[in-house]
């Protein structure tokens, strides 16, 4: 409790001057505060005016920009935001096939899908979910689970549920490929009922006779072109897969797709085609796929009886220069590719034939007046070419050949005897004619050329070597074609594998017609077709040709046999142990319709097998002539003298 004050005079605790002063302050202080307030309001009305005024001055330039932005730049933001979410991509087309001549494939396309995963998309979507949802959300582990079960029955043979889900939980991916070689209706299927798995296009080569021609006919596979992974197709790896690739492939189409902002993760579901692919044409090739595996059954069987290194062999139209069978005696696997094998020999592995060279002495030495078949030459059992001495393959004094049982009988010595009359110069002529030194525009990737000295650089001894086979190399496709030109009354005929194309809207468009090129006349064609009969010839000494084993009953043959010495790795210098074993028929004589070559690498010339091909020629001629029912000759080949007797 406050203490009283004391009162003052007349009883009272403040005086009147007291109370006059206390009522006038308190007049004042009310003034004053009315005062205060008023001046507080117009401070604040002058703030909220001045805030109004800002805030209109705000709303007219937002509206203004907004104005300009709709109206102005609305199309421009619209195709750059675009640009930013969507993605063109390729459309595999559909591969043409690979056909021989009688229609049956050899390789054609199946449509196939390949399901992708967007994890990232898929992990985002269910963490959001989760948040809105926590109770009753899916998890994306059980989500992933549940489709990686579905798919997995879906194709069992290509996956498993362990598989795919190992793939789901990879932290470090953002997309990932699950499955390749799924059918279109199971891939829909699948995306049908989980929207958020996806696919892409694409297409499985078969090869449905396997190796069979596998090395004319090569394989293809998919590439995936980085880094943009939305650019893939099949691609040709080896063969005329590979040398028409551009023809086969036909043209992809456009397809636009969203993709996740800042990068090419496509959302699923968001695929728009703009442009149908374009499919490829299909080849139509020369080879006949019977007379194909044949060649590849006989072949390798003889090498193996042989004990060769290995071998090639080729069947030639006499007329045409059409391939109907190439092969050698190890072939492609399109399913289990062997990067040796993707290749093939027979035109790209050239070596020194032997004696099959001497038509090119027999055909210049006729064509040029030389000598006549029935002509005696008195050859001895050597002959010195420069420094260098060349025999017969066996002993013998000085013997009366014919023409005909020079090459019959295969004389080095009588060869060489004609190719110097012939001359160096129209000898060099000759070979080019027949195509060697050249490759033979066959298609087949990786073809050699062979070779064949120039003519400035030739020694002393050169003369003495090419005649007889050695010194220049061929592939067994050159060997043949030289071959074709004699069955073909002198003109050779550019050989060749593709026949034409078929357009996807069914046209055909035949192959540009071969070169063709007049090499001797037809009359020393025919001269030097008969003479080649006598080499099949069984008799004595003075009858008998070096390959009564290629003679066919009721046929006529020309043909000749060749060994050629070849070059041991280990000493730079000519085997005595090593050898191409190689013959070139035709079938029949009188009335040409094939040509075969053959060629043994390294046999065991121990062994019959080994010492001759002409055994193989006899078996894929009567194969031939079976398949093609060709008329018997009309005549049997009269027996003619190879040496004269004393």
């Amino acid at each position: 409790m406050r203490p009283k004050r004391p009162a003052g005079p007349g009883g009272s605790s403040r005086s009147a001057s007291s109370r006059r002063r206390g009522a006038a302050g308190r007049t004042y202080s009310a003034k004053a505060r009315r005062a205060g307030q008023e001046s507080a309001e117009r401070g604040t009305r002058s703030r909220f005016v001045v805030g109004r005024i800002a805030l209109a001055v705000v709303l007219v330039a937002t509206g203004a920009k907004l104005v300009h932005v709709q109206g102005f730049q609305a199309a421009a933001l619209s195709a750059r935001a675009e640009q930013q979410r969507t993605t063109t991509i390729d459309i595999p087309a559909q591969r043409g096939s690979i056909v021989d001549r009688n229609g049956a494939k050899l390789a054609f396309s199946v449509e196939t899908r390949t399901l992708w995963a967007n994890l990232r998309l898929m992990r985002k979507n269910r963490a959001e979910a989760e948040k809105e949802n926590p109770d009753s959300a899916e998890s994306f582990d059980t989500r992933v689970a549940e489709i990686a079960t579905f798919i997995a029955r879906q194709v069992p043979d290509k996956t498993t549920e362990a598989e795919l889900l190992e793939e789901f939980h990879d932290e470090d991916s953002s997309f990932t490929y699950l499955v390749d070689d799924v059918k279109p209706s199971v891939a829909d299927r699948i995306v049908e009922k989980y929207p958020e798995i996806g696919f892409e296009k694409r297409a499985r080569r078969e090869y449905p006779a396997g190796e069979i021609g596998s090395n004319i006919v090569g394989f293809a596979n998919w590439r995936m072109e980085e880094p943009d992974q939305s650019k893939h197709n099949i691609e040709g790896l080896a063969g005329l897969e590979s040398a028409r690739n551009a023809v086969l492939t036909g043209e992809p189409g456009r397809q636009v797709v969203n993709t996740e902002q800042g990068t090419d993760v496509v959302i699923p579901g968001t695929e728009r085609e703009v442009q149908p692919a374009m499919p490829g044409s299909d080849l139509e090739l020369t080879v006949d796929s019977d007379v194909q595996y044949n060649l590849q059954q006989m072949l390798s069987d003889y090498v193996a009886k042989a004990r060769a290194d290995g071998g090639s062999a080729v069947v030639l139209d006499s007329k045409t220069g059409e391939i109907y069978g190439l092969t050698s005696e190890k072939t492609l696997d399109p399913d289990d590719v062997d990067p040796d094998l993707m290749t093939e020999k027979a035109v790209t592995q050239p070596f020194e034939p032997g004696s099959v060279n001497k038509l090119v002495t027999a055909a210049g030495a006729i064509e040029d007046g030389v000598t006549e078949p029935g002509d005696v030459h008195r050859v001895p059992g050597s002959i010195k070419i420069a420094d260098h001495t060349v025999r017969d393959a066996w002993d013998h004094g000085t013997q009366p050949f014919t023409t005909t049982g020079i090459f019959a009988k295969s004389s080095n010595v009588g060869t060489l005897m004609l190719a110097q009359e012939l001359g160096p110069d129209r000898y060099m002529d000759l070979l080019k004619k027949f195509g060697l030194g050249s490759r033979t525009g066959a298609g087949l990737p990786g073809e050699s050329p062979g070779y064949v000295p120039p003519r400035n650089q030739w020694s002393g001894t050169t003369f003495g070597n090419l005649p007889i086979g050695q010194g220049l190399s061929m592939t067994v496709l050159q060997m043949a074609s030289m071959y074709q030109v004699i069955a073909n009354d002198g003109v050779r005929v550019e050989p060749r594998v593709v026949a034409a194309t078929r357009t996807p809207d069914g046209g055909r468009v035949a192959e540009p017609e071969p070169d063709r090129t007049r090499v001797v006349s037809a009359q020393t064609a025919g001269s030097v077709r008969n003479m080649l009969r006598a080499t099949t010839q069984d008799g004595d000494v003075y009858e008998s040709g070096t390959a009564p084993q290629a003679a066919i009953e009721g046929y006529q043959i020309s043909g000749k046999t060749g060994t050629g010495q070849q070059i041991d790795p280990q000493t730079g210098a000519y085997s005595n142990e090593l050898y191409n074993i190689t013959f070139a028929g035709i079938l029949p004589a009188d009335d040409p319709r094939f040509v075969v070559g053959i060629r043994l690498d390294a046999p065991d010339t121990t062994l019959p097998a080994g010492s001759s091909a002409a055994p193989l020629f006899k078996q894929v001629s009567s194969y031939l002539a079976q398949r093609y029912e060709i008329p018997l000759s009309d005549e049997q080949a009269p027996v003619v003298p190879l040496i004269r007797r004393q």
